[in-house]
């Protein structure tokens, strides 16, 4: 992981990536998304605050999800 970068850097994000990394952005609350570089960025909409800073880290593997169950007849 990287050191945190203030949001106010966010427009540079594009060359700040890497393949295999995505962003860690943070708001004032503690709360974080994972985001790829997208300026501007579109936030969640339940967040009561704005980003504070931002870093990149690796991009979490994907996951399997269950078998979509057969149609009941």
């Amino acid at each position: 992981m990287s050191d945190w970068i203030d949001f106010d850097q966010w427009q540079n994000c594009a060359r700040m990536a890497r393949p295999g990394y995505v962003f860690e952005v943070r708001n004032g609350e503690g709360r974080s998304l994972l985001t790829t570089c997208t300026v501007p960025l579109q936030l969640p909409p339940d967040w009561k605050s704005p980003p504070v800073h931002f870093r990149l880290v690796e991009a979490p593997k994907p996951r399997h999800s269950n078998p979509v169950p057969k149609p009941q007849v």
